[in-house]
């Protein structure tokens, strides 16, 4: 639910709890994602400037790269026991079949800042259908770790207050639209450790998008 659906959309921000979650992780180290990563510096600046307008709002996120985050694999383990583990196997089947439905690199359209319950985010459009492309070649080859339905976006902070729908559309609505569109030109799988909140992400593998007649979009 977003707070910009005035009607179904949350009641209040849910406030992010920065402890160690054990009876999340039980032990394990590092949590698996594909992510596309944001390159682009007027876009950067972009989020910078947004995080610093709502600061008083949300958790710092000074170490976590900007990101979209394409599908979430789960822990690192050589064997999968628990239903949240994903192994070496699972990754390199989703590899081959990323390989085989890459393509070309492309431009997302964003919309101006929203938010769900627990955290501001940058909207992203998916027109063309590429983000679920490469979602259902990744969901062949591993289950996905998600308990909602997936909304393509960029996070910006979780909250750390607790603030009623109306507070929260009306400091989101103070913002500009994003300046620029999100370009993808690779995907990488990369690990963060699963003990640090907002702790940086690792890349392990990067799948480039070639370019072979050019990309249209700004």
């Amino acid at each position: 639910m977003l707070f910009s659906d005035a009607t179904n959309g949350p009641s209040e921000t849910l406030v992010a709890d920065l402890r160690d979650y054990p009876e999340w992780h039980r032990g394990r180290l590092r949590f698996g994602l594909w992510l596309a990563p944001v390159m682009d510096e007027a876009l950067h600046g972009y989020a910078e400037a947004v995080r610093q307008r709502l600061s008083d709002l949300l958790h710092p996120m000074p170490q976590r790269q900007l990101h979209l985050t394409l599908f979430v694999c789960g822990f690192e383990q050589p064997t999968s026991v628990a239903d949240d583990d994903f192994t070496p196997a699972q990754l390199s089947r989703q590899i081959e079949r990323l390989n085989r439905v890459r393509g070309e690199p492309c431009v997302l359209p964003l919309g101006p800042v929203d938010s769900f319950a627990s955290a501001a985010f940058i909207p992203v459009g998916d027109p063309e259908g590429r983000l679920s492309r490469w979602r259902d070649a990744l969901g062949c080859a591993g289950r996905e770790i998600r308990q909602a339905a997936y909304v393509p976006h960029i996070t910006l902070g979780l909250y750390r207050r607790k603030l009623t729908a109306k507070h929260v559309r009306a400091r989101l609505g103070e913002l500009d639209s994003p300046p620029t569109s999100l370009r993808v030109t690779e995907l990488h799988y990369a690990t963060y450790s699963a003990q640090a909140h907002f702790g940086p992400l690792e890349s392990h593998h990067r799948i480039a998008l070639p370019s072979v007649t050019g990309c249209g979009g700004g």
